[in-house]
């Protein structure tokens, strides 16, 4: 089994924090993969660091668990809400990180991915998160 981790950074203007990869299309919640040894909040916090320049200031919420049949029969997604946060300076762009902007929860950007939306959709409505990405 593969073990990933998101996070919905959402500030007090109710935009919410996406990525853009170089390696796969549309915007996506900001995280990757945990690393052997690495605990869940310590990948968060370092994939949070590594592809947004986000320092979290306060504890995260998990949202919810996700099995990503999308990516493999085997990958599943711890997802995180935070809002206590700190942007510690612009992401250059290079080949991992193409793009990362803070956009209004109620108007995503043009190619947000399903997954993305749906999980963003559930933070809004405050529902029970579904089980599938």
């Amino acid at each position: 089994m593969t073990l990933g981790v998101r996070a919905a950074l959402i500030d007090r203007e109710d935009r919410v924090c996406l990525v853009r990869h170089g390696y796969a299309a549309g915007w996506q919640l900001p995280g990757g993969g945990i690393e052997t040894g690495e605990d869940a909040i310590a990948a968060l916090r370092r994939e949070l660091q590594e592809e947004a320049r986000v320092e979290l200031d306060g504890p995260p919420r998990l949202h919810g668990i996700f099995h990503n049949r999308h990516v493999s029969r085997r990958d599943h997604v711890l997802v995180y809400v935070a809002r206590e946060f700190r942007v510690l300076g612009e992401r250059p762009p290079d080949l991992e990180i193409a793009a990362v902007g803070f956009f209004p929860m109620a108007s995503l950007p043009e190619g947000t991915t399903p997954g993305t939306r749906a999980r963003l959709e559930e933070i809004a409505a405050g529902r029970i998160p579904g089980r599938v990405w």
